[in-house]
């Protein structure tokens, strides 16, 4: 009996019988009963039945009137849009999906269409007449696919490209290949691995963090064992043991000599960089510890856990400030982020502890396994907003004071306006793998998934950078120093990109 393949995604933990290749029959069942459309009423009320193969909740009548949202990021253009009904179906997943279906931007007009390449596309192109696999996936069309040729190697060393029909070769380089569809409108640029780690674990890594100042790494793995290494030649400088199952999360205090970790033993733990020793220990959930975040400069921090807490630390005393959010659902994810001043947060009821430091004008969001993403006042404890998405969600993070990111098990990537959080201002959607991780990058974000992508999407970009090399093997974390970029996957692998001028 192997473990369903959701459960590093999802935290399923379920058997899959040996005839399963990917999941247990619990998310074949969810999965399942996705794809069944009941029919439903037309969204203007008029009495019309919609059939389960109706794009929308509007009937022909409505479906004229249009309405146009703006995106934070100029990657997705400002478009026309179906007017959403007056109902708070709008931020519901079967109104989202099926009419940005219709009106052909799900996933943004940049995004609509991803290209894909072959995992290992860098080596083999540096052979005479090697040939590597490419595809476009047009989203409610048929996929393209088609290949590069290696043609020779230049005096320089870059080799000589050619594209077949339907594609094009705008630019390559040693590590580094821009590739077009014209049919589609769509442009990608692939990023090979400047370097790969491969003997810092032998099994699946979970997690990893790069120090403040980029000299050092730390990661996880499913062996449950958790590493420090040298950023710039994986180089293995401590082994940090304690934790008696599994280690879920770790990252590096603000300072660079102090990690976090959280483990599915119900425990947060500080250890030091420079002699791998525990400073402290924190005890108190009653479930596995999935995300930690880190307060200002860590004199604070807040953990969330299987067991549907989120709870506030003091680092000084190994104590518990407070239960920031109890919901009753799985906690995959927590983010932390300074709050616009347009944003009311609300008052606490008591006074805060002196313990807390840093708190104040701060949100805390919180990504829940029951398909909510909830939002609360830090240091208030108060609600600021709830949203219901597609699925379980898996990840979040801050882009500003007030806009943010989340994303769940199906694929979604949900892009929310804390000040006007009851619909979203876009949902991107590449693919239904799980998204695993979202970091804020420059001007704009990281996102990796389930199905080995991941990518990079900037403001002044109009295409995305595809970070290659993991072939179908999830991608767990990303993290970043200056222009490098570091990502973990199922593979065992650790693998640092280079980023060369946007």
């Amino acid at each position: 009996m192997r473990a369903c393949g959701t459960a590093a995604l999802s935290r399923c933990g379920r058997g899959a019988s040996p005839r399963q290749d990917v999941v247990c029959g619990a998310h074949q069942n969810r999965q399942q009963e996705k794809t069944r459309r009941p029919a439903r009423r037309c969204g203007e009320n008029c009495g019309k039945i919609l059939s389960p193969g109706t794009g929308g909740p509007l009937c022909d009548h409505a479906q004229g009137r249009t309405w146009k949202s703006r995106c934070a990021l100029s990657l997705v253009a400002s478009q026309c849009r179906p007017r959403p009904p007056p109902s708070p179906r709008l931020w519901r997943e079967p109104y989202i999906r099926d009419r940005a279906e219709e009106a052909g931007w799900w996933g943004g007009a940049k995004m609509a269409a991803p290209l894909r390449i072959q995992s290992d596309w860098v080596q083999t192109l540096r052979k005479n007449e090697g040939e590597a696999w490419l595809s476009c996936h047009p989203p409610g069309k048929p996929s393209l696919y088609g290949s590069l040729t290696c043609q020779g190697i230049g005096l320089d060393g870059i080799p000589e490209v050619i594209a077949s029909e339907g594609f094009i070769v705008n630019e390559i380089n040693k590590k580094s290949i821009h590739i077009s569809c014209p049919k589609e409108n769509a442009s990608s640029k692939f990023l090979a691995p400047f370097t790969t780690f491969s003997r810092i674990h032998t099994k699946s890594i979970t997690c990893l963090d790069i120090s403040s100042g980029g000299g050092l790494g730390v990661s996880s793995s499913s062996d449950g064992s958790m590493k420090i290494w040298q950023a710039s030649n994986g180089e293995l400088r401590r082994v940090l043991e304690g934790h008696v199952f599994d280690v879920n999360c770790c990252r590096f205090f603000p300072s660079g000599l102090v990690v976090l970790s959280g483990g599915m033993d119900a425990q947060l733990k500080i250890w030091s960089a420079e002699d791998a020793s525990c400073a402290a220990t924190f005890k108190g959930h009653r479930g596995g510890i999935l995300d930690t975040a880190i307060v200002d400069r860590g004199r604070n921090v807040v953990s969330g856990s299987r067991d549907g807490t989120a709870r506030l630390w003091d680092c000084g005393r190994s104590a518990c400030l407070g239960v920031i959010a109890d919901c009753g659902s799985s906690i995959n994810g927590v983010a932390v982020g300074a709050a616009d001043n347009s944003i009311n947060l609300g008052s606490p009821e008591q006074i805060p502890s002196e313990r807390e430091v840093g708190t104040e004008a701060k949100m805390l969001l919180v990504a829940r396994e029951d398909k909510k993403l909830q939002c609360l006042g830090l240091q208030s404890r108060q609600p600021v907003f709830l949203f219901i998405g597609s699925d379980a969600f898996n990840c979040c993070t801050f882009l500003s004071g007030f806009l943010l990111l989340a994303g769940t098990q199906d694929g979604n990537i949900y892009q929310l306006d804390v000040r006007s959080p009851r619909a979203p201002v876009q949902v991107i959607h590449r693919s239904g793998a799980p998204v695993l991780s979202l970091l804020n990058f420059r001007d704009g974000f990281i996102a990796s998934q389930g199905d080995g992508s991941c990518f990079i999407v900037q403001q002044d970009l109009d295409y995305a950078i595809e970070l290659t090399g993991a072939d179908c093997d999830p991608v767990y974390k990303a993290a970043t120093w200056e222009k490098q970029i570091y990502t973990c996957c199922r593979d065992g692998l650790l693998r640092r990109y280079q980023l060369s001028d946007f």
